[in-house]
C-alpha cells in the first residue's frame, strides 16, 4: 500500500468542526445579547425607573391611613351649643394582608354588627388595599372586634355631627356627608372653615404581618376645624319653628317660613322653614327639603310689595297720605288693547279711600291709580333701592336675584301690577330687609348669619360688623309709611297681628300663585311682616303659608296670627322686654335672674334656662310648665337648678280640689294658658296683663271652678334686644 492511501482526508473532517464552532459562536452571542439585554433592562430598572419601582415596593407593604379633623362647632349667639362632634369608630382592611384569615375577620364582623360574612367576604375579595368594613360604630361595639385582634384590620376614630336640636334651623344650618363635608347651608358655606386639615399616618407590614406605624414617615396630626357663632338667638328660633308648625297645621298649608332680623344690623334672630329636614337623618328625607326656601325661592309678593310703590310716591311728595282716590267699589276694569279688559279688584268695596288707607286696607285699585303719578322709571329705581332684583348678600349658599324688568321690557300694564306686587319675583329674604330698611329709619343693612369664627385655641379669626348698603328713603318718608302700617295692625287689614301694650307697624300680602300658566284661584301665598315695637324697633318679622285652606287664604288671617303669636313669645321669654329692667350694677357678682318659663312647653323652657346658664329638674308627664322654683325674678348663681313642674304633676291638694295658681302680672294669652291647663273655667275682663284675679291665689277650690281675671294694658316704654 501507497503512503498516499495511508494519508486520513482532512477535508471531510474539518467540515464538521466548523459547524460546531460556528453554533458555539452563536451561542455565545446568544448569551453575549442576553445578557446585554439584562445588564441594560438592570440599568433601565435601578437608574431610570428606581423610584416608580420603589414606589410599587412600598405599597407591598405601606399603607397610607388619614386621620380625619374634628369639625368646628357651631354656637348661638349665646353661647349655646346647636353643632357639635361625638368621636366614632370605623374599621378599614387592607384584603392582601388579611389573606388567608379572612374567614374569621368575616365571622367576627358578621357576630358584631349582624351581617351575613358574605357582606364582608366580598370586601376583602377586592383588589384593592384599602377597603371600608364599617363606618362610625358605637364605641361598645369597636371594642368587641378590638379584643378579637384580628390581623390586617385597623380602627380609624371618626367624629360624627351631632345636631343638639333636631330639625331646629336645619335649613340654615345644614348637614354634612358620611365623609363630614358640609353639603348644605352654612355647614356648606364654612366648609373649608369648619372642616380643618386631616392628617396622616403610614401603616407599614412586617415580616410577620403585623401592621404598625411606619418609622420611615412621621405622623402628621389633624388641625382641627374653626368654630362658628351664629347671630340665631335660639329661643327666638324654638318660638319661630312651634308656632310655624302650628299655624301651618291650624291654616292646612302645605308649608311656610319665619324670618326673624334685627333691623339695625342686619342680624337673622331666627330663620325656620317646614316642612324642613332634620340633619341627624337626613337620609330619610327628600333632599328637596334641606332647600332654604327663604333665600332661594321666588314668589310674587302681592301687597307686601306696597312697601316700594308707598315709598316712591312719598319720597317725591308725590302723594300725601291725604290725597284722596276712588276705589270704584272693589272692582275696576282696565282696558288693555282693542276690546280686551283686565278686572283690577279689591278684598272689600271701598268708596273714597285717602292714599293711606288704601295702605291700611291694601287697596290695590288705590295702589294701581297711584302708580300713574309715579311712574315707571321713579318706581323701578325705588325697587332697587329696596334690594329686589339683586342678591342681599347674605352669608348663606343658593340665593337667588329674584325678577325685576326693567322699564324698557314692561308691558303696558306692569306698572299698575307691579305697583300691588305682581309680574315681579322677590325672594322672602329681600322682603324682610325691605321692612327692616324702613325700621331702620331708611337704611338697608346686609342680612348676615355668621357673626364669629374662633380657631381651636380660641382666637377670634373674623368678626361680622354690622354693613349698611345704602339709604333707602328720607326719615320722614319713614314716619309716613310707620303710621300708616301701624293703621294697617291697628284698623286695617292685619288687626289679627296686634299684640296689647306693642305698637306693631306691618303690611299684608296675598297673591294667586300661578299653576299650569295661568293665575289660580286656590293657590295662594300668604304673608305678614311687620316690626315692633314701633317708637323704637328691636325685631323685623316675616311669616308667609304656602296655600292656606282652612278658613281663609288672606294674609292677615293666616300670617298675622302666627306674627303675633311668635311676638307674644318672644316678649315674653325675653328680660330685655321686663316691664321692670334689671340692670347688671343691681345684681351680685355671679348672680342670674330666674327667667319666667311658665306656660312653655318642657323643652323650650329648658333650652331657655340653658341660654341663661342654668339648669332645670322636671316633675311630671305633661306638655305645659305649671309651676316654678325658684320663682321668675329671683336672683341665683349660675348653675342652679330650677324646678319645673309640669301638668299633670300631682297639683291637687285633695281629691276634687285644686290650688287656685297666681297668674297676676302674666299676659292675657298665657294666664288662659296656665288656667286652662288646670282645667278652670275663665271669665275675662279686659286685656292685657292680669291685674287681679278672684278667688285669690292660693285658695283651694274644686275641680273646674271658675276664675275671673282682670286685665290692664300693658305699656312697653322701652324694649331694647340687642
Amino acid at each position: 500500500m501507497s503512503s498516499e492511501q495511508n494519508q486520513p482526508d482532512l477535508s471531510q473532517q474539518q467540515v464538521p468542526d466548523r459547524a460546531f464552532r460556528r453554533r458555539f459562536l452563536l451561542l455565545k452571542l446568544g448569551f453575549a445579547a442576553a445578557f446585554v439585554i439584562v445588564a441594560l433592562r438592570l440599568v433601565t430598572i435601578q437608574v431610570f425607573e428606581a423610584s416608580r419601582y420603589q414606589a410599587l415596593a412600598k405599597k407591598q407593604y405601606e399603607q397610607k391611613f388619614i386621620l380625619p379633623a374634628t369639625r368646628g362647632t357651631i354656637f348661638d349667639r349665646n353661647g349655646n351649643i346647636l353643632v357639635s362632634n361625638t368621636m366614632l369608630i370605623s374599621f378599614a382592611a387592607d384584603p392582601k394582608i388579611v389573606g388567608d384569615n379572612a374567614d374569621a375577620v368575616a365571622n367576627a364582623f358578621a357576630q358584631t354588627f349582624g351581617k351575613p360574612r358574605s357582606f364582608y367576604h366580598a370586601k376583602l375579595d377586592e383588589p384593592r388595599r384599602f377597603v371600608w368594613l364599617e363606618r362610625r360604630v358605637h364605641p361598645d361595639l369597636a371594642r368587641r372586634i378590638e379584643a378579637a385582634h384580628l390581623d390586617g384590620i385597623v380602627m380609624i376614630n371618626e367624629p360624627k355631627r351631632i345636631y343638639r336640636y333636631d330639625d331646629l334651623a336645619g335649613t340654615l344650618i345644614g348637614f354634612t356627608n358620611v365623609d363630614n363635608r358640609g353639603i348644605s347651608g352654612v355647614e356648606l358655606d364654612l366648609d373649608s372653615v369648619m372642616h380643618g386639615v386631616d392628617g396622616m399616618v403610614v401603616m407599614q407590614r412586617d415580616g410577620l404581618g403585623r401592621v404598625r406605624p411606619s418609622v420611615d414617615y412621621p405622623r402628621r396630626e389633624p388641625v382641627n376645624g374653626a368654630d362658628v357663632v351664629l347671630t340665631l338667638d335660639l329661643t327666638y328660633q324654638a318660638i319661630a319653628d312651634e308656632e310655624l308648625r302650628k299655624g301651618i297645621e291650624a291654616n292646612k298649608a302645605d308649608g311656610g317660613l319665619a324670618v326673624l332680623l334685627n333691623p339695625k344690623t342686619g342680624e337673622v334672630l331666627a330663620m325656620a322653614v317646614a316642612p324642613c329636614i332634620n340633619p341627624n337623618d337626613y337620609a330619610k328625607y327628600d333632599i328637596a327639603l334641606a332647600r332654604n326656601r327663604v333665600v332661594s325661592d321666588l314668589f310674587e309678593p302681592g301687597s307686601v310689595f306696597k312697601v316700594v310703590t308707598a315709598s316712591a310716591a312719598y319720597q317725591d311728595n308725590l302723594i300725601q297720605p291725604a290725597s284722596r282716590f276712588y276705589a270704584e267699589h272693589g272692582k275696576m276694569k282696565v282696558q288693555l288693547n282693542g276690546r280686551k279688559f283686565r278686572l283690577i279688584t279689591d278684598s272689600h268695596p271701598y268708596d273714597w279711600l285717602t292714599f293711606e288707607e288704601g295702605i291700611e286696607y291694601s287697596s290695590n285699585i288705590v295702589m294701581a291709580k297711584a302708580s300713574k303719578f309715579i311712574g315707571a322709571e321713579r318706581l323701578y329705581r325705588q325697587a332697587r333701592a329696596f334690594g329686589f332684583g339683586t342678591v342681599t348678600g347674605i352669608d348663606l349658599p343658593g340665593e337667588v336675584r329674584g325678577v325685576l324688568k326693567r322699564p324698557a321690557d314692561w308691558s303696558g300694564t306692569t306698572l299698575q301690577t307691579m305697583a300691588y306686587g305682581y309680574e315681579v319675583g322677590v325672594t322672602p329674604l329681600q322682603i324682610a330687609c325691605a321692612y327692616g330698611a324702613v325700621a331702620d329709619q331708611g337704611v338697608l343693612m346686609k342680612p348676615y348669619v355668621v357673626a364669629e369664627v374662633h380657631d381651636e385655641a380660641g382666637d377670634v379669626l373674623y368678626r361680622a360688623t354690622p354693613e349698611p348698603v345704602r339709604r333707602v328713603i328720607s326719615e320722614q318718608t319713614v314716619r309716613l309709611l310707620a303710621s300708616a302700617f301701624e293703621g294697617a295692625v291697628d284698623q286695617g287689614t292685619a288687626m289679627e297681628a296686634r299684640v296689647n301694650g306693642v305698637r306693631i307697624a306691618g303690611k299684608t300680602g296675598t297673591s294667586r300663585k300661578i299653576v299650569d300658566g295661568k293665575y289660580s284661584t286656590s293657590n295662594y301665598t300668604a304673608s305678614f311682616v311687620g316690626y315692633f315695637p314701633v317708637e323704637d324697633p328691636q325685631i323685623v318679622c316675616l311669616v308667609m303659608m304656602d296655600n292656606p285652606r282652612a278658613r281663609s287664604y288672606y294674609g292677615g288671617l293666616t300670617s298675622g296670627p302666627v306674627f303675633r303669636a311668635i311676638a307674644e313669645r318672644v316678649i315674653q321669654t325675653s328680660s330685655r322686654f321686663s316691664r321692670t329692667p334689671v340692670t347688671q350694677a343691681s345684681l351680685r357678682p355671679g348672680a342670674i335672674v330666674v327667667p319666667d318659663v311658665r306656660t312653655l312647653q318642657p323643652t323650650l323652657a329648658q333650652k331657655i334656662l340653658e341660654s341663661h346658664g342654668l339648669t332645670s329638674q322636671v316633675f311630671g308627664t305633661g306638655e305645659i310648665v305649671l309651676k316654678q322654683s325658684p320663682e321668675a325674678g329671683k336672683k341665683v348663681e349660675q348653675g342652679d337648678a330650677v324646678t319645673l313642674i309640669l301638668t299633670g304633676s300631682g297639683t291637687a291638694t285633695t281629691e276634687g280640689t285644686v290650688i287656685v295658681p297666681d297668674v297676676r302680672g302674666l299676659s292675657l294669652r298665657r294666664a288662659m294658658n296656665r288656667l286652662t291647663a288646670e282645667d278652670f273655667d275663665v271669665v275675662i275682663q279686659g286685656g292685657g296683663v292680669v291685674q287681679s284675679q278672684s278667688p285669690a291665689p292660693g285658695q283651694r277650690v274644686a275641680n273646674g271652678s271658675r276664675v275671673a281675671i282682670s286685665c290692664v294694658p300693658r305699656t312697653l316704654a322701652h324694649a331694647v334686644l340687642y
